[in-house]
């Protein structure tokens, strides 16, 4: 004997895609990046964190992009 295949009335999808991210997936993402940027166009902001060889590291990055 053979089993009966039930199928579908409906289509499992709609057609399309429905992921929703939360707010933070990509904000936060967005904000490290803005603040990485503004630390390797302006080095001298890095001083704030006492640490002068990542201040030497930012200033030589920033020489290197610009040449």
């Amino acid at each position: 004997m053979s089993a009966q295949s039930h199928t579908r009335p409906h289509p499992a999808t709609t057609g399309g895609v429905d992921i929703r991210l939360p707010w933070w997936a990509l904000v936060l993402p967005a904000l490290a990046f803005v603040v990485l940027l503004a630390l390797m166009l302006n080095p001298t902001g890095a001083q704030a964190a006492g640490d002068p060889v990542i201040t030497h590291l930012f200033e030589r990055a920033q020489q290197l992009i610009a040449r």
